[in-house]
């Protein structure tokens, strides 16, 4: 039991070690700080169990002792059921013998009676023999009236003393009866008393059945217990795995990430790129237009008797430079910066939130080409607003993204200064 408990205690600090480790590991990429975490939670697994075990064995001890003063509070209640089965035994004795004695009493009051009855026999006697020598004795006959009215009175009293006598007796019978009585209930008494000691002696090996069993069941819990921490073990193994492969797949997230952020830069210095070609090309078309309209005329005199497309092409870009021009006027200062600082898609974005067709849908298509999401896409626009205006341009309170109606006609401005600076840019290219 104690090397199995000893081999518990080890496996336990084991995994306890090995998690912390791990997860330390995992976190701060320090062996020194895993070390060090592994051997607190050690540590701390050790006293936690040294504390479960000393608590399950302060319980299993309060246990046994509740069990110990029961058996004494039953021992001390059979000691007192003893003693007054005793004091009810002695009752019974003492009444037993008043009963003996009321019936002595009962008869030398019979015996009394019979006495007076043979008295009573011998007077009759008397008085027949009177009677018979009244003739006889007629001189003695006021005596023998005397003596008959002193015999009749001595009746009378013994008369009376019957009738007490008989009194006194059914008196007797009616407390015997009501001694019977009683007697019969302190047999019943003695009776239940005597049912509830061999209750008590029968429960005393139930009870003692129960302790064993408790002892078994403890032994079986202990058992449960090292299949539990087996399992415990097993699944802790399980984890570990998993924990490996997560980490694999950390790993290869991590790196896929890396290779999007590269993707991202790359696209960023992309766009970078764009936007500086832009300005170039944007401050050479106003270095154009600042130059003396003369020799521009003349040169293109020229270019059209020898390429007459390229006349009409500059003649359109003209035009096209004259829209941009009062749209440039009727828009700030701060809406061209705006637009300077929005990319191709975000332009794209704003384009799709004004005509309102499909808008989630071509929004998303849009966030896939340029691999990112429509809320992100949404909120840099918003960002650049904010920086640049200082409001934001896009309501996005509800599931479809709206533009707000101060903001529209600025915005579609904003879009056909960009198409035309595309149109111009695209010109310059052809020629």
């Amino acid at each position: 039991m104690q090397d199995s408990m000893v081999s518990n205690r080890f496996i336990i600090g084991i995994v306890a070690f090995g998690v912390s480790f791990g997860l330390t590991l995992v976190i701060t990429w320090s062996f020194y700080s895993a070390t060090f975490t592994g051997i607190i939670t050690i540590l701390a697994t050790y006293c936690a169990t040294f504390i479960v075990e000393k608590r399950r064995r302060n319980y299993e001890l309060s246990i046994l002792d509740s069990f110990h003063k029961r058996i004494k509070e039953l021992e001390n209640i059979q000691h007192g059921m003893t003693i007054e089965v005793s004091q009810l035994e002695a009752h019974h004795r003492a009444l037993h013998s008043e009963s003996n004695q009321l019936q002595h009493q009962i008869g030398d009051r019979r015996n009394q009676r019979d006495c007076l009855n043979r008295e009573l026999s011998t007077f009759v006697l008397q008085k027949k023999q009177l009677e018979s020598e009244v003739i006889h004795l007629q001189e003695e006959l006021k005596n023998i009236e005397k003596s008959q009215e002193e015999a009749n009175n001595s009746c009378n009293n013994i008369a009376a003393e019957k009738r007490r006598l008989e009194l006194n007796c059914s008196v007797s019978k009616a407390e015997i009866t009501q001694l019977h009585g009683k007697i019969g209930e302190l047999l019943q008494e003695k009776q239940e008393l005597e049912n509830n000691l061999t209750l008590l002696h029968r429960l005393k090996p139930q009870l003692e059945e129960k302790l064993y069993d408790l002892r078994v069941q403890l032994q079986e819990f202990e058992g449960e217990e090292k299949k539990q921490k087996e399992i415990l073990s097993s699944r802790n193994k399980e984890q570990e795995e998993l924990e490996k492969n997560l980490k694999l797949l950390a790993t290869q997230k991590a790196e896929e990430k890396k290779e999007l952020e590269n993707l991202k830069e790359q696209i960023s210095l992309l766009e970078e790129e764009r936007d500086l070609l832009q300005n170039q090309v944007w401050e050479l078309l106003q270095q154009l237009e600042n130059q003396n309209q003369q020799p521009l005329v003349m040169e293109a005199q020229e270019d059209t008797e020898a390429f007459p497309f390229a006349d009409l092409m500059e003649t359109v870009s003209i035009e096209r430079t004259e829209t941009t021009e009062k749209k440039s006027a009727e828009l700030a200062s701060y809406w061209t910066d705006l637009l300077q600082s929005l990319t191709k898609h975000e332009i794209q974005v704003l384009k799709v939130i004004l005509e309102q067709d499909n808008t989630n849908a071509a929004i998303k298509k849009v966030a896939e080409e340029n691999i990112t999401m429509p809320s992100l896409l949404i909120d840099s626009i918003n960002e650049r607003a904010q920086d640049t205006i200082g409001e934001l341009i896009i309501s996005t309170s509800n599931d479809i993204p709206e533009i707000y109606q101060e903001y529209q006609q600025n915005i579609q401005n904003l879009i056909m200064m960009s198409e035309e600076m595309e149109h111009k840019q695209l010109s310059s290219n052809s020629n």
